[in-house]
């Protein structure tokens, strides 16, 4: 897997990306930065990991000089979290010349399912 180039958010929330040929994963480790003022991970950082995990594995799949983003996303939680590692990973499922469509799924430190998203990403010229 190769990493991708980072950006403010990602580095803010202090997590990795890696991708190659249609996947990617995006890791973090919890910190009290990313709790919510009930003491478990706010709902917007697994969001935040697999979304970018999404992008970062559409990226991997198309040509230098096209640029991708969210056209939708469903997401469910399914287990709260509030210590540990997340791992979001992102799969292409299909892919035409302009929409591509994705799965994800954040795990925790057991492999146990934190939350899930199918997601259409646009592809576009820079």
């Amino acid at each position: 897997m190769t990493p991708s180039p980072t950006f403010s958010l990602q580095e803010a929330l202090g997590f990795t990306i890696e991708s190659v040929d249609g996947e990617a994963i995006a890791t973090l480790t919890v910190d009290d930065l990313h709790l919510n003022p009930h003491g478990v991970v706010h709902g917007a950082v697994p969001f935040t990991l697999m979304d970018t995990a999404m992008g970062g594995a559409v990226m991997s799949t198309i040509d230098d000089g096209r640029l991708c983003a969210t056209i939708e996303m469903q997401t469910r939680f399914h287990r709260p979290v509030a210590t540990g590692r997340l791992r979001a990973t992102a799969k292409v499922t299909t892919a035409g010349r302009r929409i591509v469509h994705l799965t994800a799924e954040t795990l925790d430190d057991d492999n146990r399912l934190v939350a899930s998203a199918t997601a259409s990403f646009a592809v576009f010229e820079a």
